[in-house]
């Protein structure tokens, strides 16, 4: 395979290919360079990770499981360093191209796999959200992306980040094959599903601002005849910053706790904005972590009521298309925070959300989210089909 792309890692390579018959047969797929397959090395990004780990002894099981069910897998991905961050430029490794929007960044951290994906060098790639690692690449590189209900796929043999917040994700081109992908992770059949309301996260759009709220109208106005019954919800009453920093908090200290020791032993050079993150998760204190586990027991429970009806939560993806390639980190941490407090909400409650490249905004993919309650994760990905198959002529798709 000739990957003009930058998609895919050279120095951790491996291609296997999958059982001979499955539900996955003929797909071919790529794996975010931080899962393990068994006598080979996961870079998660950094040179100094991949010099100071050994081979896998065993294979991911998730990743063994796509094998199993016929998939190929056409080799491991590029990733951000130790997935903290969400633009997808590695200062060690360069940064995918993104075919969608072209002279923008991919997204990260699951970069390799949304610009393989986009690029059409897989038929679909596994990452993984902790932040918003699937969901905001699917959104730059006009992809479906999905995050499972935390927990609800193991990440066993995966690089931890804050494990609180870690899923395992995946995009696809079609959302055919994203829930084809689904029923083999999640061991479901698809689920007939027409669900009671759709809620129109107002405080999302306002956040997003007028231009992305403008971009989606349309996507939105089918989103609305499909569901037949609407309401409006406010998200966060404290506001969606309150929700980022919580959020950030908690992710903060579960960096640190995770990846402390072989920080402070390795001495790893990180790059721009890694960095610095990781200088600040270090001062995190236990004051902040014990307040910011409070809030976030409130914003889930008010989240959890607002969809336990089988409620929908609609809100924009992104607060807009993809950054430039080259961009000052000053733009960049300033977009980051924006996304963040969109992407915060599934992430602190543990909800499944889908992620639907149906807007463009200056002839750049943009995506438009959907958010269901713990468990609901089939629902998700046979929601996102019907809309795709009954309105296939509208969104050109």
């Amino acid at each position: 395979m000739k990957d003009e792309l930058g998609a895919f890692c050279e120095e951790t390579h491996v291609a296997l290919k999958g059982a001979e018959a499955g539900a996955l047969s003929g797909l071919t797929f790529g794996a975010k360079d931080v899962f393990d397959v068994a006598g080979h090395k996961s870079g998660c990004g950094n040179p100094d990770w991949l010099a100071s780990h050994p081979p896998a002894v065993t294979t991911a099981p998730a990743l063994a499981r796509l094998l199993d069910a016929g998939a190929d897998l056409a080799g491991k991905t590029q990733t951000d360093e130790l997935t903290y961050s969400l633009m997808g430029e590695n200062a060690h490794y360069g940064t995918p191209i993104n075919v969608n929007a072209p002279g923008r960044i991919p997204g990260g951290s699951s970069s390799g796999s949304a610009a393989a994906v986009a690029g059409d060098l897989a038929h679909f790639a596994i990452g993984t959200d902790c932040g918003g690692s699937v969901r905001l690449p699917a959104s730059f590189c006009g992809l479906y992306g999905f995050r499972p209900s935390h927990g609800r796929i193991t990440l066993d043999g995966c690089m931890p980040l804050a494990s609180s917040f870690d899923t395992f994700g995946w995009f696809a081109r079609e959302a055919g094959t994203l829930a084809r992908v689904g029923e083999v992770l999640l061991e479901e059949t698809p689920r007939a599903m027409r669900p009671k309301r759709l809620l129109f996260a107002e405080d999302a759009y306002q956040a997003a601002g007028p231009e992305v709220t403008a971009a989606l109208m349309a996507v939105l106005d089918v989103v609305r005849a499909f569901f037949g019954n609407e309401d409006t919800a406010v998200i966060s009453g404290d506001g969606l910053d309150v929700c980022f920093d919580t959020f950030r908090t908690l992710q903060g200290a579960e960096i640190w706790a995770n990846h402390k020791e072989w920080i402070e032993r390795v001495r790893p050079s990180f790059g721009p904005g890694i960095r610095e993150r990781f200088e600040w998760a270090s001062t995190i204190g236990e004051a902040d972590v014990m307040a910011a586990k409070k809030r976030r027991e409130m914003f889930s429970e008010r989240v959890y009521n607002m969809l336990s009806d089988g409620s929908v939560l609609c809100l924009p993806t992104s607060p807009g298309i993809a950054p430039k390639r080259g961009a000052s980190g000053d733009e960049l941490d300033d977009f980051r925070a924006r996304a963040m407090a969109l992407l915060c909400t599934a992430g602190l409650a543990g909800l499944p959300q889908i992620t639907l490249p149906l807007a463009r905004l200056e002839n750049c993919p943009l995506g438009l989210s959907l958010i269901g309650r713990r468990g609901s994760d089939m629902e998700l990905l046979t929601l996102a089909e019907d809309l795709t198959v009954d309105n296939i002529f509208m969104f050109g798709s």
